[in-house]
């Protein structure tokens, strides 16, 4: 082992890691009501959650191979002979973790001959080591100076060495914090915020994926994600229903993709969560817990525990006894089903992994040993001097900056890439922010929604939803005809603001002479509204400037109308 380390030292050298508050539905506002009972009423079964979470690192290579990590490659194109498990192929690390290969050809005497064999040598992907301690220090987790490798074994087709590169004893972070909000109060608007504990964070290998063809009744395997770097990050048994589990998951995603650590896209399998969910009764022992396996979306993930929560709830309740098992989610009935037993603890006979030494990062330039160059060692302190804006940041900056209010800022910075367009849009406008904001999670995310585009996607750049604003906000249009405007420039992207209101007349009538026949015409044909506005009834006046705005199409100056409705029925 000395020696391997010792070769594979002589070649290293440095390389280049929604919105999220939809609305609650019946089922989210069922099990928030059912909290609120449990507090009332100790008797009450309550839902615990705890998480285990898998997040494929972004990295260009794997783990220990130099083969390329890419999502729909053919099946099996990038498979190096350590990804396949060939005799001979061993991990190896030092003290510097750098991405590199080296060979080294062993001797072999046979009876007849000297046979020379290569042997694959893998030093430690410097990248992944990173991006784990990256992500530790975002969640305020310790960092093991000093962490262990292990050998996890369990018998799965995609996985061809019989077991898993891991850290079972000692992780690479421990400790940590995620603090994530939620939305409650009567009106569902109030921004709570809520913490979960990371129990550590661990640098392991991805497997292989078994693709089942049902058609010919076989399995076939593709080992391209074999080996592919994964942070496993370990949360305690701090949720108590799907919301709360789905919000810290799209807070952990968020945080993952500000730091590049992992892109998150849960269709991909970048992102992948295990729930494990039991039921108790308040200040009594946990209940017995089931795991749902590998669900792969924030929405699916709400459901599936909320299910569960309820399944186990009146399992208890009938007097029976939840069974310990590993359940999958089937999103078409809406129901989590019965995968397999787990009463007979699996035996994954870890032991320490043999070709690995412990795997060191150091504290700060000054902690490296002599001889050793800052740029192939993972510097804590450099790191954390490189953390970029974290997503609660920027929440708390947008609050303070425009004075919106933290719903607002939630919104703006769940859903990808509004942000940049709120402030992008603030810059080229004089409208105050919590108007133009209005607009953004309202008119602009609105139709986002309804036709499945990201931001990124919208017709209508924030350039021209300025210009729009500043021409409703200098009295060229009114606010219905700013609406219709927005909608024709989202079915006619390049045309601006300008040139709709041109080309369709659209703009204010503000001359009084017109203005007044209108208004006259619409007192003249209301007696009974006139009547109840000088009994004092004050807000029928609005029934009337809708009806002259009816009349102008949206066009009439609202202020100048009100003014003359009321000289009219005073």
């Amino acid at each position: 082992m000395a020696a391997s380390c010792m070769a594979a030292s002589e070649l290293l050298h440095n390389i280049k890691l929604i919105h999220f508050v939809r609305r609650t539905s019946s089922s989210r506002l069922h099990f928030s009501s059912q909290l609120l009972q449990a507090q009332r009423d100790p008797q009450q079964l309550v839902g615990v959650v705890g998480l285990e979470i898998h997040a494929q690192i972004s990295s260009n290579t794997k783990l220990f191979s130099g083969s390329s990590v890419q999502f729909l490659a053919p099946p099996n194109s990038l498979v190096s002979f350590f990804d396949a498990s060939l005799p001979g192929t061993l991990p190896v690390s030092d003290i510097i973790t750098v991405s590199i290969i080296s060979w080294k050809l062993v001797k072999c005497s046979t009876s007849r001959s000297d046979v020379y064999f290569p042997i694959c040598l893998k030093v430690l992907n410097r990248r992944c080591v990173e991006a784990a301690v990256m992500t530790g220090l975002a969640l305020n987790c310790t960092i093991n100076r000093r962490s262990l490798f292990d050998r996890k074994h369990y018998f799965y087709a995609d996985l061809p060495a019989g077991y898993q590169i891991t850290q079972q004893r000692r992780p690479v972070a421990v400790d940590g914090m995620l603090t994530y909000s939620v939305l409650g109060g009567k009106k569902r608007n109030q921004v709570i915020r809520k913490n979960v504990h990371i129990k550590q964070i661990q640098l392991e290998q991805d497997s292989g994926k078994s693709l089942h063809d049902d058609v010919h009744s076989q399995t076939l395997i593709d080992l391209n994600r074999a080996g592919v770097g994964l942070m496993e990050l370990v949360m305690e048994p701090d949720m108590s229903c799907g919301e709360e589990a789905a919000a810290a998951v799209r807070e952990l995603q968020l945080i993952l993709q500000a730091l590049g650590t992992c892109q998150g896209n849960m269709s991909e399998g970048q992102l992948r969560v295990d729930a494990n969910v039991s039921v108790h009764k308040p200040g009594e022992p946990l209940g017995i817990r089931t795991e749902v396996k590998n669900i792969n979306s924030i929405r699916y993930l709400a459901r599936a525990i909320d299910f569960e929560i309820q399944r186990q709830t009146d399992v208890v309740q009938r007097g029976g006894t939840v069974q310990n098992e590993t359940r999958a989610y089937d999103s078409k009935s809406g129901e989590t089903v019965a995968m397999r037993d787990k009463e007979g603890l699996q035996d994954y006979r870890f032991m320490p992994e043999p070709n690995l030494p412990p795997l060191i990062v150091f504290e700060d330039n000054a902690s490296l040993p002599a001889g050793i160059d800052a740029c192939q060692a993972v510097v804590v302190q450099t790191i954390k001097e490189g953390l970029p804006e974290l997503p609660s940041i920027k929440r708390d900056r947008l609050v303070q900056l425009y004075g919106i209010l933290p719903e607002h800022s939630f919104t703006l910075v769940n859903e990808d890439g509004l942000m940049e367009y709120f402030e992008e849009v603030m810059k080229s406008t004089k409208r105050e922010p919590r108007k133009v904001i209005g607009w953004v999670t309202n008119e602009l995310l609105g139709l986002l929604k309804q036709q499945e585009l990201s931001v990124s996607q919208s017709p209508v750049v924030p350039a021209a939803l300025a210009e729009l604003l500043e021409l409703q906000e200098a009295g060229h249009i009114s606010s219905s005809v700013s609406k219709q405007v927005f909608q024709e420039m989202w079915r006619s992207p390049g045309r601006t603001a300008a040139q709709i209101i041109r080309e369709q007349d659209l703009g204010l009538v503000s001359d009084a002479a017109e203005l007044h026949r209108i208004c006259q015409k619409v007192v003249d044909s209301h007696p009974e509204e006139v009547c109840a506005i000088r009994s004092g009834n004050k807000k029928v006046l609005n029934k009337l400037m809708g009806l002259v705005q009816k009349e102008t199409k949206g066009r009439a100056d609202p202020v100048l109308v009100r003014e003359i409705l009321e000289e009219k029925t005073s």
